[in-house]
């Protein structure tokens, strides 16, 4: 028995170190490894099958907004890159520079991609040249590199993945609207099939993206009482098209810029599927993201009839659900200490007596608690516990976030609720930089997002006392 714990025991409590816990949660459970370039990571197969279910997922819901999918080069020139001073600037600290070629010196240093608005704008030049060309709703899934300092898997590494969409427009209107549509689809996304809560909201001007004209936020609170900025959408307006010189024909043969927008979503979404619903025995993952929804665990699998049953229950779930039988020459202790680690929502253990009764045990992760169901009844009972599931863990981690979320009417209110209990503080702001400024350097908490939903809580700023203009929600984050 003390072999079938050894596993867990490995994982450092949540409540000892947060910040251990989640090292080990991801390196026991396989999801990533470190690999030899300081900063970068191996995604491994567990760590990957997630990343693949996200992008089926949310490719899926882009495609049906009119979304198409391109691919852009890795490097971009400098010269290309200085176009846009804002954004140069913005990304200028953690950019990577390839200065050779083979052993040739390159002419010009070219950058690998810390993100690609300039290489959309530099393709969208030439390819939009009348209001018939466009929208152009375009995105693609890649990797970008930033040189960070201090890297955390999948939180914050200097190569990581996502999808980047870059939109062109014709008017104002249309793009704000397709940044708002974007963010509500990354929004539905995190709340329906990862079972995350998430504020939306508009960032403030010093938190904005370098050369958006403004930029909306998902903000997701994870178990520790730290918030992690989840998705992204900015609408560029005008500013990158007359940089790069994108301008189209109207209807009255005049010629005008185009309006842009830019949006993404990476893998440390999966950082936030970690903190948000892991527990001290290791990984609990959504059913509707979980690699493996179901394992089958035989027991005395040596026995006549047992491992039969049990592939014979896997060819009866294999059409409706992702499910796996573990034959392995492992205990059954271990397997089910394997099977909690890794997440796997639902666990099926069936033996020579459950035989005999007709019967197996389903034994949720979640909740640990079994249920002993007639062979005959197996699909249909899976299919209305996973979704029990799904929706316990949205209002589970839902209530969490509800929970951790302070008004403050003044400073001390302020940073008495940053200490006492984290998560979410909501309070007034009155719009100066200034004040924002001290109170990263005070508490180094940041301005997460103005929500939409917008509350006149107080009449003054929780900083310095003067006429409030905007209810902010602040917080300490990843």
């Amino acid at each position: 028995m003390a072999k079938d714990k050894k596993l867990v025991e490995s994982i450092t409590s949540m409540q000892e170190d947060f910040a251990q816990w989640y090292t080990d949660v991801v390196k026991k459970a396989e999801l990533i490894d470190y690999s030899s370039v300081k900063g970068c990571m191996i995604i491994k197969p567990a760590g990957y099958a997630l990343w693949e279910n996200i992008q089926r997922e949310l490719d899926r819901r882009f495609k049906e907004t009119g979304v198409q999918n391109v691919y852009m080069p890795l490097f971009i020139p400098e010269s290309l890159l200085n176009k846009e001073k804002d954004h140069v600037e913005g990304f200028a600290p953690e950019v990577a520079w390839v200065t050779h070629g083979g052993q040739s010196e390159l002419q010009e240093r070219l950058c690998v991609r810390p993100t690609s608005e300039t290489l959309f704008c530099d393709f969208y030049k030439n390819d939009v040249q009348s209001y018939r060309d466009l929208p152009k709703v375009y995105n693609q899934w890649c990797s970008v590199v930033r040189w960070e300092k201090e890297t955390r898997p999948f939180l914050r590494s200097r190569e990581f993945l996502w999808q980047e969409g870059h939109t062109a427009h014709a008017t104002a209107q249309e793009a704000q609207e397709r940044t708002e549509q974007m963010l509500n689809v990354y929004a539905r996304f995190c709340e329906e099939v990862l079972a995350i809560p998430v504020i939306c909201g508009q960032k403030t001007e010093k938190e904005k993206f370098a050369g958006a004209e403004a930029t909306y936020t998902i903000e997701a609170l994870m178990h520790d009482g730290k918030a992690l900025q989840s998705g992204t959408s900015h609408n560029f307006g005008d500013g990158f098209a007359k940089a790069f010189g994108i301008q189209y024909t109207d209807t009255n043969n005049q010629l005008q810029y185009v309006h842009q927008t830019s949006w993404g979503l990476s893998t440390r979404i999966i950082g936030a599927i970690i903190m948000v619903h892991g527990d001290n025995s290791g990984l609990v993952l959504p059913p509707a993201i979980a690699p493996v929804q179901v394992m089958i665990i035989p027991i005395q699998q040596q026995k006549e009839g047992v491992l039969e049953q049990a592939n014979q229950l896997y060819e009866t779930l294999k059409a409706q659900l992702r499910v796996k039988v573990d034959d392995s020459e492992k205990s059954p202790g271990w397997k089910f200490s394997e099977q909690e680690m890794r997440g796997i929502p639902v666990r099926i253990e069936i033996g020579p007596k459950d035989i005999e009764k007709g019967q197996c045990v389903l034994v949720r992760r979640d909740t640990r608690e079994k249920y002993e169901t007639p062979l005959e009844e197996v699909p249909a009972k899976l299919a209305q516990l996973l979704d029990t599931i799904q929706a316990d863990m949205y209002a589970r981690a839902k209530e969490h976030r509800d929970s951790h979320i302070s008004d403050a009417f003044d400073y001390m209110e302020f940073q008495n609720a940053l200490d006492k209990k984290p998560g979410f503080i909501r309070a007034m702001w009155c719009g100066d930089q200034a004040c924002e400024d001290k109170i990263k350097e005070d508490t180094t908490a940041t301005s997460r997002c103005m929500p939409f939903e917008q509350e006149q809580i107080s009449d003054v700023c929780v900083c310095c006392g003067r006429p409030a203009k905007k209810l902010v929600v602040w917080g300490r984050a990843y």
